[in-house]
């Protein structure tokens, strides 16, 4: 369960530095952010290869994932503050 929150703090931490502008995250959402890529990026992996669809997406995936997430976030809040 550490590891779980240390990967995910890693994971989304690089995530916020790759993708543009400025994110109003704190510690706790960049954590969540950084497991929930951690998911996507496993899950973008089992379409593409397959095999089990609990695979580790090791951390280019998860990164991968945390901006497709971080990016869909943004989106979604920039279409409700219009």
């Amino acid at each position: 369960m550490i590891s779980w929150i240390l990967f995910g703090l890693v994971i989304g931490a690089i995530a916020r530095y790759i993708y543009p502008g400025r994110q109003g995250l704190g510690i706790l959402k960049t954590m969540l952010l950084g497991i929930a890529g951690s998911f996507v990026g496993g899950f973008l992996g089992w379409l593409i290869v397959g095999g089990s669809i609990l695979q580790s997406s090791g951390w280019l995936g998860s990164i991968l994932g945390a901006i497709i997430v971080l990016a869909f976030a943004s989106r979604q809040s920039r279409i409700t503050a219009s």
